[in-house]
């Protein structure tokens, strides 16, 4: 029998959560107190790389860890022509943001880091992942219905492809896991590159 792994996901989002579960992972889920502002000018791929480690190192922090170990964060936003889109929090915001997206085509961004602690010592990894989303040409009064449902508010770029506004999203380029915000790919690639076995994870 292999090494059993506790796996930590340093995140709130449900989204993430249920894309493990559903790939026959079951977290631990501790959030992360890090500070997400952005920084001035910042782009999207190193903002969101940036945030994933330091979520990630906020919740080591603060783990008893007595036995092998692992620890995912993510962090996301929508890059739109170079302007950084997280999370709106008000209606308004969610509005004038769909104003300006419908009809056209945004980059989900989302950054993973990846740490392992086990007998081998701790090893880590931060890759970013990027997908084309293509948004439908919404009507106002779609828009308005939309930010009155509360789903877009809480999500990084306004929008779900799981949720409400899997309706508005047109076309994907990508791996469409990394809109929902954890590309499964890309995780179990970097795990790999540390030796640990995806389908070792697997709860069963």
């Amino acid at each position: 029998m292999g090494v059993r792994y506790r796996f930590v996901l340093a995140s709130k989002s449900p989204a993430r959560l249920a894309s493990l579960r559903s790939a026959g992972i079951e977290p631990e889920v501790i959030v992360s107190g890090a500070d997400e502002t952005q920084h001035p000018g910042e782009p999207a791929p190193d903002l969101t790389a940036r945030l994933a480690e330091l979520k990630a190192d906020s919740v080591i922090e603060t783990l008893a860890v007595d036995g092998p170990t692992i620890v995912v964060a993510c962090d996301s936003v929508l890059d739109l022509d170079g302007r950084v889109l997280g999370k709106p929090g008000t209606a308004d915001a969610v509005m004038h943001w769909w104003y300006g997206m419908r009809g056209r085509s945004g980059v989900l961004v989302t950054g993973h880091h990846v740490c392992v602690l086990d007998e081998a010592g701790r090893r880590a990894a931060t890759r970013v992942g990027q997908t084309v989303v293509t948004f439908a040409d919404l009507t106002d009064d779609e828009i308005r219905s939309y930010a009155e449902t509360g789903e877009p508010q809480r999500v990084a770029g306004a929008f779900t492809l799981d949720g409400y506004g899997g309706a508005f999203v047109t076309r994907i380029q990508g791996d469409p896991h990394n809109v929902t915000g954890i590309s499964l790919p890309l995780v179990r690639q970097m795990l790999l590159d540390m030796d640990v076995a995806w389908e070792s994870l697997w709860d069963r």
